[in-house]
């Protein structure tokens, strides 16, 4: 059953009455969450090996003896997939078809909209299929702020409106940074903009961001050894076109304002957030190179690149690979 968006933090709290949850989706991190979420719910546990069974691409083909298998210290099994590809359907379809009440729990972030597995997940009665998506705007500013306030921790807006800014797309990075931001505030802390610079500094995405400025200032190795260690790190090819666009639009707001007289520093202390101060340099020389109907162009590449990405059995990887190497080299208009 596809699970619609607003109802996915119901259908996790009654994990346990679906006979699987498929995960699936562009965000790694959030999926590994939800997954992490459902699983404790209902083993009361993440590592106990007699009630969850973790199963990785090597050992998938046990799927149906471990969600046949009986507890053995009583208590509802789990058996938790990870990196669930097609292969795994006529496995999964017969575990559907079996009395067993074990709770599988697929990982499936590769899974595109004509994936046989997802298309069994939503199709099934008893399956929740949900996606995960990187979460921006409205949807990322309350993750942020909810997941502070549980931990007594507040935070003024415009160090949050900063923040939104700099942080990366993958939940787990999202996750880290906040960490980070409770242990510096303190029980009942409160953070303001310069506690928050200090703290996370542009370490949120800080990758994807190198990659991006590294690029559009012509420098192709550091953009190539900064692509690389985001994806290392987790991160998908369409949460660096969304990087790269919101680099795009700033420049273009800068250099929108310059061209209706403003100068250029009071151009970019107009931007909300502002500039970190480690991007000024980078930022500069960007808007050296490229002008503003070239930004433009790039602007809508980078769109035309993210739908690229988003095509079933699209070379996603490969795409990202040579548009960051395209940036590298200014569009003639």
């Amino acid at each position: 059953m596809k699970i619609d968006a607003r109802n996915i933090a119901r259908s996790l709290s009654e994990a346990g009455s679906w006979r699987a949850i498929v995960l699936h989706g562009e965000d790694t991190g959030l999926i590994r969450e939800r997954a992490a979420q459902a699983v404790r719910l209902v083993a009361g546990t993440l590592d106990d090996p007699f009630q969850i069974a973790q199963l990785d691409r090597e050992t998938q083909d046990r799927l149906e003896e471990e969600a046949t298998a009986l507890s053995l210290t009583g208590g509802r099994r789990v058996v938790w997939v990870r990196d669930g590809q097609d292969s795994l359907t006529p496995l999964f379809r017969r575990v559907l078809e079996t009395d067993t009440d074990t709770l599988v729990v697929i990982e499936a972030p590769g899974a595109a909209a004509r994936s046989k597995l997802r298309m069994l997940a939503e199709t099934h009665k008893n399956v929740a299929s949900i996606a995960c998506y990187p979460e921006e705007g409205r949807a990322l500013s309350q993750t942020v702020t909810d997941a502070l306030a549980k931990e007594g921790v507040s935070i003024d807006r415009d160090a949050l409106t900063w923040l939104l800014g700099v942080l990366g797309a993958d939940r787990s990075g999202v996750r880290g940074e906040i960490e980070k931001l409770v242990l510096y505030a303190g029980a009942n802390g409160r953070l303001d903009l310069q506690a928050v610079q200090d703290c996370v500094g542009d370490a949120g995405g800080n990758s994807l961001e190198d990659a991006a400025y590294a690029a559009l200032s012509g420098n192709r190795m550091v953009a190539d050894v900064a692509l690389e260690r985001a994806l290392a790190d987790g991160a998908n090819p369409v949460a660096v076109a969304r990087t790269i666009l919101g680099v795009l639009v700033r420049l273009q707001k800068v250099a929108d304002a310059v061209g209706l007289g403003h100068g250029r520093a009071e151009a970019m202390k107009m931007l909300k957030p502002p500039v970190f101060f480690k991007r000024t340099a980078a930022f500069g020389q960007a808007l050296d190179r490229w002008p503003p109907g070239a930004l433009d162009l790039a602007a809508r590449e980078t769109q035309a690149f993210e739908l690229a990405c988003k095509q079933s059995a699209s070379p996603d990887l490969a795409l990202c690979r040579r548009h960051i190497a395209s940036l590298c080299t200014v569009r003639k208009v």
